[in-house]
């Protein structure tokens, strides 16, 4: 029966999606939703789209083994990254109407910026859309009773999730988020209420996680705990915010003021109901604990799928399901569409002939995001990480190689095209280093390191001497548009007419 319910839920959304493929017509459609989405659809694709396997399946994992003090990454890193791009980036980012998070460091630092910190962007995705295939091939393996191989569920997932991605775009993203929201919100707290009921209360599963000392949240006062705490809360929260997914939210909002509160709304959200599944993990350890203890070291991930097809009645089987399948759905097709379309806009268009008409552009997004597809479902079926591993592991890339271009770069009027390069090479062989180079557990985790010298490298390449080219005006047209910046420019020689 679950299985069948699954299926159908399954073919429903899927044809949502194509249904919102009607409404693409251009390659702004595809991308960004022609820049037409309500205050709701953005809370919504934004709040849906970071809720995805790791929030239902490896966060509540972790934390069984850990505590709180082990998901400082997730959902404490992340969440605070939605909400700083709200209220950092989302505005000056919207004003300056690009299609790809690439076309920024193109606009601000020249193209060899541009593709270094696309490349670094479209890897870092890998182990994020991994992750998502990697869960579906885990839910199909469950529900079907081990009848569907986790191999099968991997390219059948895949393959579903490609078709409406395929068609729809970023229309389809949206129009799916918001329902896979509503199910998500409505799956999560059902679920909530009934397993509740079998211990006796929230309240008696808060009491034990505390007597067990799950909540305790700060690192030991040791140099070493902290610095690794520190680097692993950064990596989520710095790391995440370069990316193409967090980027196409801002820019589809129909307002620059949407893009902000959406972002902030969306990210408070996620991190409220992020502690549902964690609630629903630590309660199968009161209800079932022999099957906790059998998976906690072997497969932890499967601990709340277990509990719930073993203890819960079909309705909250169904909804649970309904919930971790929109979860991660909503997560797979955003996490396809962003490095896709990167890729098409910021490598591929600059290097194919000049006047590439919008259609042929658009069949090129598209035949980009059938082939990513193929290599993220091999990659997932190869990989041997957990699910919260792959999704911490993914943005380290973008933490050293793009975060400190990028505040720099809307943040600091003296950041050049020379100091972007130097960023992203120390960045990145620090990072290579300290993580080929190094012992198991260094004292200074590969990608804090990373992120230091990324920053110095900014820096020190911007005021040294200029050997490639900038333009120091753009700055101030990028993030004031060319009026101002012209305002911006007078003031400046009149405040300091001997630098002229």
């Amino acid at each position: 029966m679950l299985l069948w319910f699954v299926i159908i839920y399954w073919v429903v959304s899927v044809g949502i999606g194509l249904y919102a493929a009607t409404r693409v017509h251009n390659t702004k459609d595809f991308a960004v939703a022609g820049r037409h989405l309500p205050f709701y659809m953005v809370t919504a694709t934004v709040f849906a789209t970071w809720f995805g396997s790791e929030t239902v399946l490896g966060i509540p994992a972790t934390f069984l083994k850990e505590g709180l003090h082990g998901v400082v990454a997730d959902p404490f890193g992340s969440s605070l990254c939605l909400i700083l791009v709200g209220l950092f980036f989302a505005a000056p980012l919207y004003r300056m109407n690009l299609l790809t998070i690439g076309d920024f460091y193109k606009k601000r630092f020249g193209r060899s910026v541009e593709v270094l910190t696309t490349l670094a962007i479209v890897i870092s995705y890998l182990g994020w859309v991994g992750a998502q295939i990697t869960a579906l091939g885990l839910v199909f393996n469950v529900v079907s009773a081990g009848e569907i191989s986790k191999l099968a569920g991997m390219w059948i997932g895949s393959g579903t999730i490609l078709v409406y991605t395929l068609f729809g775009g970023m229309w389809a993203v949206a129009i799916t988020d918001f329902l896979q929201m509503i199910i998500i919100c409505v799956g999560m707290l059902y679920i909530g209420g009934s397993v509740s009921g079998m211990v006796g209360g929230v309240g008696a599963v808060i009491e034990h996680a505390s007597a067990a000392g799950k909540f305790s949240f700060w690192p030991a006062f040791d140099p070493r705990e902290m610095i690794g705490f520190f680097a692993a809360w950064i990596t989520m929260m710095f790391g995440s915010i370069p990316q193409q997914d967090v980027f196409q939210r801002v820019q589809s909002s129909k307002t620059e003021k949407i893009a902000v509160w959406g972002s902030v709304l969306g990210g408070s959200l996620y991190f409220v109901f992020a502690f549902v599944p964690m609630f629903l993990a630590y309660s199968a350890t009161l209800i079932d604990p022999q099957m906790v203890a059998e998976l906690i070291d072997t497969d932890p991930q499967l601990i709340l799928p277990r509990l719930v097809l073993e203890k819960a009645p079909l309705f909250a089987q169904v909804m649970f399901f309904g919930a971790l399948l929109s979860a991660i759905k909503s997560c797979a097709s955003a996490t396809l569409l962003a490095p896709s379309v990167t890729f098409t806009e910021n490598i591929l268009k600059p290097m194919m002939a000049d006047r590439l008409s919008d259609r042929k552009l658009l069949l090129t997004m598209r035949i980009v995001t059938f082939s990513f597809t193929v290599l993220v479902t091999l990659y997932a079926m190869a990989s041997k990480a957990s699910i919260f591993k792959m999704v911490e592991n993914a943005y380290q890339i973008t933490l050293v190689s793009a975060f400190v271009p990028l505040a720099c770069g809307v943040y600091w009027r003296r950041a050049t095209n020379q100091g972007a390069l130097v960023s992203i090479f120390l960045g990145v062989s620090v990072w290579l280093s300290v993580l080929v180079g190094s012992p198991d557990d260094p004292f200074i985790p590969a990608q804090f390191a990373g992120l230091i010298a990324s920053a110095i490298g900014m820096v020190i390449g911007s005021l040294a001497r200029q050997f490639v080219h900038h333009d120091p005006h753009i700055h101030d047209q990028l993030r004031f548009g060319h009026r101002a910046a012209a305002a911006a420019e007078t003031y400046h020689v009149a405040e300091h007419p001997h630098h002229h």
